[in-house]
């Protein structure tokens, strides 16, 4: 049984003319528990968008989202968020950490979105990307590809059984970026989650064994999605 299943899922956005602009339209796509999937598509494709609707930080103009058999598209703000803090794990392409916090801390905050801070387990997971000795670093201290490590600790603190992930290697040399591919694909799998990964990068498609082109589900063109 699949753990995402999406069925006539649409997003609209206004387009300069006064007119709406169709940013997603995906007729049908599933995951099952510990795939791994990625999903390919220029700049401005609605990649993000994509993601964003089935973490349900977007809402969808029609069609359904479920997670675990969950409908997200008909929960409330309060449930979407409940659900993402316990069944997912989001790697954003700009990261999003706290600057004012340490890389510890970060990740203990994104524990407590599931109601279950495990400061022991923050440091293992730390320990797991590499970066045992620089827990007490502040993100600003830290180089991008390090700064990408906390990101994904933050990602597997909850142990999610379903991982996002938005160009994660968009910001990183081409060593940082194989590296970290091939840390977010071992820690998905020592954590048992599935992995959705969207990109453009040809060399990082390549490496999975199921890769989705958006042009199957018929996406936006070429105008820029919005930024999230």
């Amino acid at each position: 049984m699949s753990f995402l299943e999406i069925h006539q899922l649409k997003k609209f956005y206004a387009s300069p003319t006064n007119g709406t602009h169709l940013v997603v339209d995906v007729p049908s796509f599933s995951l099952v528990e510990r795939e791994e999937v990625a999903v390919s598509g220029d700049s401005g494709s609605g990649k993000t968008t994509f993601l964003n609707l089935i973490a349900g930080i977007v809402l969808a103009d029609s069609g359904t989202v479920r997670i675990g058999g969950q409908e997200i598209t008909a929960m409330s703000e309060a449930k979407r968020d409940r659900l993402r803090a316990v069944e997912l794990g989001y790697i954003f392409q700009t990261f999003n950490l706290l600057q004012g916090f340490t890389c510890l801390e970060n990740v203990i905050l994104g524990m407590s979105f599931g109601g279950k801070p495990d400061r022991g387990l923050a440091k293992r997971l730390l320990e797991r990307v590499g970066l045992g000795q620089r827990m007490k670093h502040f993100p600003r201290q830290l180089s991008t590809g390090q700064q990408q490590r906390v990101a994904v600790a933050r990602a597997l603190a909850n142990r999610p059984r379903l991982v996002l992930a938005d160009e994660p290697t968009g910001n990183l040399d081409r060593r940082s970026a194989r590296e970290s591919l091939t840390l977010i694909r071992e820690t998905c799998e020592e954590n048992k989650a599935a992995l959705l990964l969207v990109s453009h990068d040809r060399s990082v498609l390549r490496q999975f064994g199921i890769c989705r082109d958006l042009s199957e589900f018929n996406l936006a063109g070429k105008e820029a999605e919005p930024s999230w």
